[in-house]
């Protein structure tokens, strides 16, 4: 999953600080904290540049179903069968736009979207996310309702719009 070009530099210097902090790959790192205990059934990976660092904001590989499984700790703030994973204060920071940060909000930040800590906030009032990829993958977060949709299909530039509709019809039926 990757985010706008004008914020990639942010992610790959963010990757390159983890590393020296915990003295491992980001890969590592989060196979560790994350991927193992979801239960994730493949190893995720990065794509890496020349130096061999992974780059923070672009090649994130997973299989399908460990997508969902991410989108599943996020649509839970961060809580897997009862264990907290990631911090709640922090995923919901995450996700939320300050009042001071109006230059994030949905509509403002881009025609569509808003922006949070690397993720794409969707308007309206209800707290709703996304991880956005390359070419059309997606995952679509509803904390509230716990709808998860990942998308992993080739953006078609003519029908781009369908995956926002349908994730909205999802959630309008589910949520």
């Amino acid at each position: 999953m990757s985010s706008l070009a004008a914020t990639s530099i942010e992610a790959d210097v963010l990757g390159m600080v983890l590393h020296g902090a915990v003295n491992k790959s980001a890969s590592d790192y989060l196979r560790e904290k994350v991927w193992e205990p979801i239960g994730a059934e493949a190893d995720a990976n990065w794509l890496v540049d020349a130096e061999g660092f992974e780059l923070g904001h672009f090649g994130f590989n997973a299989v399908l179903r460990d997508y969902a499984r991410l989108g599943r700790l996020l649509a839970h703030d961060g809580a897997w069968d009862g264990k907290q994973i990631v911090p709640t204060q922090w995923m919901i920071d995450a996700t939320t736009v300050r009042a001071s940060d109006d230059y994030l909000r949905p509509s403002v930040a881009t025609n569509r979207f808003g922006y949070g800590y690397l993720v794409w906030l969707f308007p309206g009032e209800r707290r709703q996310f996304a991880l956005l990829g390359f070419k059309g993958q997606y995952i679509c977060v509803d904390p509230t309702s716990k709808v998860v949709m990942v998308h992993t299909a080739i953006e078609d530039p003519v029908h781009r719009g369908e995956p926002w509709a349908l994730w909205s019809a999802l959630v309008d039926q589910l949520g």
